[in-house]
């Protein structure tokens, strides 16, 4: 309580295929919460502090963004849910994530899709969510991380695959 953890890095690499790049055209109303460009890379930070009203933590994310203004995703990890790990991105809605352990990395992985509306959850049927969301950290030593985000649609194969390298400041 009371404290924010900063990590700072660099975006490895970006890559949206022509389906994801209209997924995350799309998701800009509801606040922009996937990569916006293809080839993306550069500067990145990622600041967590405890949310209590939310029962969890607030995560931003801020991608520096050549020629442009930087790209600001605003999240949540809340402690609830069938999972008992549910990530929120705004406007109702959110994932349920499973945690497990592969390799020696922390791979948070979505098991369902919500929407919050007055209250009452709807789960997201499978044919209208966009695909499996996948976000592995790889720790690799001296306060240094790989993350990697990886969102696959059972029909359309990768939308889009993100990593970067990241470190305690």
């Amino acid at each position: 309580p009371g404290h924010v953890l900063l990590y700072v890095g660099e975006v490895l690499e970006t890559r949206l295929s022509r389906s994801g790049r209209l997924l995350s055209f799309i998701a800009r109303a509801i606040g922009a919460p996937l990569p916006l460009d293809d080839g993306m890379t550069g500067g990145a930070t990622v600041a967590v502090m405890e949310n209590a009203g939310l029962g969890g933590q607030s995560w931003t994310r801020t991608y520096a963004r050549a020629g442009r203004f930087p790209q600001v995703i605003h999240s949540a990890k809340c402690f609830s849910g069938p999972t008992g790990l549910e990530e929120r991105i705004g406007c109702g809605i959110g994932m349920a994530l499973a945690v497990s352990e592969a390799d020696g990395a922390l791979v948070f992985r979505s098991a369902g899709y919500f929407l919050d509306i007055g209250g009452r959850r709807l789960a997201l049927p499978r044919l209208l969510a966009p695909g499996v969301m996948e976000i592995v950290h790889k720790d690799e030593g001296d306060g240094m991380f790989l993350f990697t985000l990886t969102l696959t649609h059972g029909r359309l194969g990768v939308l889009i695959r993100q990593s970067a390298r990241f470190r305690d400041s």
